[in-house]
């Protein structure tokens, strides 16, 4: 999945840019790009069910459009274990790390909150474990996609740095995903991160 991103900066930027904060309305190169309004960030991930584990980061670079709407680029790195269980898997340990990015965008319906979606393409090594005593599997290695779906609590001012979190849950349904256990439901991803702007040389 590819994204297209219009630039919709035309407003002033005192009225979302606080007043110890100030910079050069446009580029010299690009009336339409602000250096001031690209961010660099990163999030912690953490998912669990009932039997699996999952922890991640999510480094990150985007553009504040306006005052409601980000895009960018992020990347990612997954573990994920799931216990072996004879009711659960059949007694089969699994574990698994994993890496890939993808686009994502935020609107903010409000400036402390924010709706985010986010498409993953990962590739990823799976070991397995057979508790039984029976037969090894072997390794694989794989591909999947993933659609972060979420909400996330922020307090956000364009050309400030500032922390979130996020609650997300994958809408795809690949079986690789590393965002769903053995029996491809989606767990629950809880991330906390954090943003800061590179403003420009004044």
């Amino acid at each position: 999945m590819a994204f297209m991103a219009v630039s919709m900066y035309g407003m002033a930027q005192k009225q979302y840019i606080p007043p110890t904060y100030s910079s050069n309305d446009k580029t010299a190169d690009n009336k339409n790009f602000n250096k001031d309004h690209v961010f660099v960030g990163g999030s912690l991930a953490l998912g669990f069910g009932s039997y699996s584990f999952n922890v991640g980061a999510t480094p990150e670079v985007g553009y504040s459009f306006n005052d409601w709407f980000d895009a960018g680029l992020a990347v990612n790195f997954n573990y994920q274990s799931i216990r072996a269980d004879p009711y659960y898997n059949g007694n089969i340990g699994q574990k698994s790390f994993n890496y890939g990015g993808g686009p994502f965008l935020r609107v903010y319906p409000m400036r402390q909150f924010f709706l985010q979606g986010q498409f993953e393409h990962n590739w990823a090594d799976y070991k397995y474990t057979n508790m039984n005593g029976g037969p090894s599997y072997p390794s694989q290695h794989v591909q999947s996609n993933s659609f972060l779906a979420g909400i996330g609590f922020t307090q956000r001012i364009v050309g400030q740095g500032s922390f979130y979190t996020l609650i997300a849950m994958d809408l795809m349904t690949d079986q690789y995903s590393p965002y769903r256990d053995y029996n491809n439901i989606a767990i629950p991803i809880i991330r906390a991160g954090f943003t800061f702007y590179l403003h420009s040389k004044r």
